[in-house]
């Protein structure tokens, strides 16, 4: 695909069109040269009735300008009419430009999404630029479970989207191999260990992990080393079984993100961060900008405990940048914490992108702006720009079955697994499901619900949208009919409204991949989707409004050239959200 392919689309054309105009004043000397157009936007107004599409050219440049914002749209609109594809053009308000547009550059588009494909809608906005996006970044204490399974998609298709605008994605996963928890997941797979080797373990102790998806990492550490570290002390095979546990975690990991087609190309080892000394450098890269001091930690607010002591910390000065408090970035015992190891992580991330985009579970949203603050030292130091970070929160889902609470047993060590839910009901639903509403609203996942063959399940209506399509030209092709653009000038208002809708697809994946949400995608095909089932349902009442209509072959061209348009565009949109476009349903 060459550069200049957005171009070639409405929205972008028009776009164009307007800075076109724009220039055009300036040479006339009717504008001041040199301004900032960033803000200049053209999209659909509010309401479709006061036209095709609208421009704030003249509000956001009156000012700048020296001018009127009315006198300066009245100068715009004197340029925009001249344009052959601009049918109309009035002025709303104190500045606002709204433009009717001739169906003829509407029907271009279906000819623009022909010729494109799978392009239709790919962007260049972010050529140059590399983003980093850590997802899931589950502790790798056991297999992937449902609590998992909502940010995973969210960075998934977070990540896809970013490459369709242009960007150079580099997918990461954090794996949090040193702390407490991995030290209790050894202990745990040391009993297995031993009960692998005949030994009576017993009900396994509090504090340790239940699950039997231990047992086999205990066999084939017995299978290996036999019962050399039976009655051994902790000290010597503590740090070797942690390190197979968390090998072993981390493939069953992989195995479960597999099944939702999710791979990352980077997984970074905190155990390895801190071993590498560079958790130390980014402290005395700190303390040298005076970000970091030995201070006293405040006591916790609220009721303080009897057994307080001020202890001297080093603390970072997240207040700087408009935390509440400083933050330790070492506990009492010279150990990092949680803060400080990530840190310096997100400082090793920085200087190897251009952009930051990690996603969390809303339990960690106390951490959110620390974590920024540390982000905005570390980049913006020394008069530089910081790097854009932004942290998406991702809220937990409920499984339901039947409307019924899914029950789970964290004593047992009983949970849903993801690959259970995969298995269940498909990776395509789990996936698109995910993605029906904003990450940061609640979210119920019931397994009657998400298969269910009905408009209300939006991934059955969106993918029953393609799969109709795909049917309708299989069946035009067994009648002799194929889709062509020779008729497209028969088509009415009707089939124009779906062609004005699916031109959106352009800008909404620019407007997206900024916003860095992917759920827009999911909200746009199920817009598009009730527009094309709409537009069927007419054909049932009216014969002549049917994609085929035997007696004529032109129309009936026309209207599989405008369907087969609008499967392209589901499918691009499936598949920026790692979803097939099936061909039946």
């Amino acid at each position: 695909m060459s550069a200049n392919t957005p171009a070639t689309t409405l929205h972008a054309r028009f776009a164009g069109h307007v800075a076109a105009a724009l220039e055009a004043l300036v040479a006339a000397g009717a504008l001041p040269a040199g301004l900032n157009h960033a803000a200049v936007t053209v999209e659909p107004p509010r309401d479709p009735t006061h036209g095709d599409l609208a421009t704030n050219a003249a509000m956001v440049l009156a000012k700048p300008a020296g001018m009127n914002p009315r006198a300066l749209a009245e100068a715009l609109v004197g340029e925009l009419t001249k344009i052959p594809e601009v049918t109309a053009a009035e002025i709303a308000g104190p500045g606002f430009i709204n433009l009717r547009v001739a169906p003829q550059a509407w029907l271009a588009e279906l000819a623009a999404i022909a010729a494109l494909g799978g392009d239709y809608g790919r962007s260049t906005m972010g050529t140059g630029t590399t983003v980093n996006v850590e997802y899931v970044s589950a502790n790798p204490t056991g297999p992937m479970h449902m609590g998992h399974c909502r940010g995973a998609v969210v960075g998934d298709a977070l990540a896809a989207l970013l490459e369709f605008a242009g960007h150079q994605v580099r997918r990461e996963y954090y794996v949090n191999d040193a702390g407490a928890q991995v030290q209790v997941l050894a202990r745990s797979v040391h009993l297995r260990y031993r009960e692998a080797l005949g030994q009576s373990v017993g009900e396994i102790p509090e504090g340790l992990y239940p699950g039997d998806y231990l047992v086999p990492v205990g066999q084939a550490l017995a299978a290996e080393f036999s019962d050399k570290y039976a009655a051994a002390p902790e000290s010597e095979w503590l740090v070797l079984f942690r390190t197979r546990a968390v090998a072993a975690m981390m493939e069953m990991i992989r195995a479960d993100l597999a099944l939702l087609g999710i791979t990352h190309e980077v997984f970074a080892s905190e155990a390895e961060l801190q071993a590498s000394g560079k958790v130390d450098a980014a402290e005395q890269w700190l303390r040298a900008h005076d970000l970091v001091y030995d201070g006293l930690l405040e006591a916790p607010k609220g009721k303080t405990p009897e057994d307080w002591e001020p202890v001297e910390l080093p603390l970072f000065r997240s207040t700087k940048f408009g935390d509440d408090q400083d933050r330790p970035i070492r506990k009492s015992d010279g150990t990092w914490t949680y803060f400080g190891a990530d840190l310096a992580y997100h400082f090793q991330k920085a200087q190897e992108c251009d952009a930051l985009v990690d996603i969390w579970g809303a339990d960690h949203a106390g951490t959110v702006k620390r974590i920024k603050a540390a982000v905005a030292a570390l980049t913006g130091a020394d008069g530089q720009t910081p790097k854009p970070f932004e942290v998406k929160l991702v809220q937990m889902v409920q499984l339901l079955r039947d409307g019924e609470p899914v029950k789970m047993s964290k004593r047992a060590g009983t949970f849903v697994t993801l690959a259970d839910v995969v298995r269940e009901v498909g990776k395509d639903v789990v996936r698109f499901t995910m993605l029906t509403r904003k990450p940061e609203a609640q979210m119920d996942f019931d397994f009657a619900k998400v298969v269910e063959a009905s408009k209300d399940n939006p991934v059955f209506y969106v993918q029953y949208a393609h799969a109709r399509i795909r049917s309708t030209l299989r069946k035009g092709a067994a009648e002799g009919f194929a889709p062509s653009p020779e008729g497209l000038a028969l088509l009415g208002e009707e089939e124009l409204a779906l062609v004005k809708l699916a031109a959106q697809f352009p800008r909404l994946v620019e407007a997206a991949a900024v916003a860095r949400e992917p759920h827009r995608v999911a909200f746009f095909l199920g817009d598009l989707a009730a527009a094309f089932h709409a537009y069927w349902n007419i054909g049932n009442d009216r014969p002549d409004k049917r994609f085929i209509v035997g007696t004529d072959a032109v129309l009936t061209g026309a209207r599989l050239f405008l369907g087969a348009q609008i499967g392209q565009l589901v499918k691009n949109g499936l598949a920026i959200l790692g979803v097939e476009a099936v061909e039946e349903l």
